[in-house]
């Protein structure tokens, strides 16, 4: 029975309608994480002062044309260092509530497939072995795919396309690293017909969410913060049952096809 990206749609659809609290509570959960996180390791009031010190003279250097790497080579020592701080601290909030997120709404998933009820805390509970695995795993495909972006952008899409399912396969088969990153590329090539709308629809209401906060003025900083990031991780846990649904098919295939998915 060929897998059509309709089915898929579907199915997934059908499973958020009916664990819709247990996501949105999920979602919240590491979203009000990743936000707490960048509060703690961001740099303090004191500090943010020298980054913005000489706002205005960026801004107006920015305007004759002058490209990012001038802009911060124009800052002092002090300021490139508050910037790499702020940096840092958005990049791993963003990575640890990524890792609780995809663990917990795997979990989730999984356990409701098999029958099991359970909760979004009971969730990222049972999926706390996996995360120093998925931890790494996410690190080096976010790395991967930062330098594909930065360096000429239609890169970085292929590598998110390619690595996208290798979160699904290390969680649902314990695979490692490496085997998960080899056999996502493989299968997310093979079926790139029902992959790549899912990501490109993904990647649009992510840009959707960050056209938001421009209208999001009314709320404080720190609860604008949790509601973007919140909707931002609804969207990717209705990519993450998209392509676990996906992954359960072709696992199911795969006998009938002749191929092996079990090697690790």
């Amino acid at each position: 029975m060929p897998i059509t990206a309709n089915t898929l749609y579907r199915d997934s659809f059908n499973f958020f309608r009916n664990q819709v609290a247990s996501i949105v509570l999920l979602a919240l959960l590491t979203a009000f994480i990743s936000v707490l996180l960048n509060q703690a390791f961001s740099p303090d009031i004191e500090q943010l002062k020298v980054l913005t010190a000489t706002e205005s003279d960026l801004a107006s250097n920015a305007g004759t044309g002058m490209g990012i790497q001038e802009i911060i080579q124009q800052m002092t020592p002090e300021q490139q260092m508050v910037l790499l701080k702020v940096s840092a601290a958005a990049m791993i909030s963003a990575l640890v509530g990524n890792v609780l997120l995809v663990g917990g709404m795997l979990t989730l998933i999984r356990l409701v497939s098999e029958g099991q009820r359970t909760s979004a805390l009971r969730a990222i509970g049972i999926s706390a072995p996996l995360l120093p695995r998925l931890l790494l795993l996410l690190f080096v495909c976010t790395l991967l795919t930062q330098l594909g972006l930065t360096l000429f952008v239609v890169p970085g899409v292929i590598l998110a396309i390619s690595f996208s399912l290798a979160p699904v396969i290390s969680v649902a088969d314990g695979k490692s690293l490496f085997a998960s990153l080899k056999l996502s590329c493989k299968l997310a090539f093979a079926n790139a017909r029902v992959i790549v709308p899912a990501m490109m629809l993904w990647l649009a209401a992510k840009l959707l969410v960050l056209f938001m906060v421009s209208h999001l003025s009314v709320l404080t900083p720190h609860v604008a913060s949790v509601v973007l990031t919140a909707l931002s991780n609804l969207v990717s846990a209705l990519l993450l049952i998209y392509l676990f649904r996906l992954y359960m098919l072709l696992r199911d295939n795969a006998p009938a096809a002749g191929v092996s998915l079990d090697k690790r």
